[in-house]
């Protein structure tokens, strides 16, 4: 796994931890809830091109 995508995962979570205390102490917790899946998914973007290549992989290995 390439370094500069786990730093943009821990950036991401950093962002979204302190949007996500900052709007709850304001109680907005409906936006901060949404920040939170808005981080998530936001991730989940990131991650899922690799997990297909890492499925491409496992397959070419066991020929599958």
């Amino acid at each position: 796994m390439e370094i500069g995508l786990i730093i943009k995962i821990g950036a991401i979570g950093i962002i979204v931890a302190v949007i996500n205390q900052i709007l709850a102490r304001s109680g907005r917790d409906d936006y901060a809830m949404f920040t939170t899946l808005a981080g998530i998914v936001i991730i989940l973007m990131l991650l899922i091109p690799k997990f297909a290549e890492l499925l491409s992989t496992a397959r070419s290995v066991f020929n599958l």
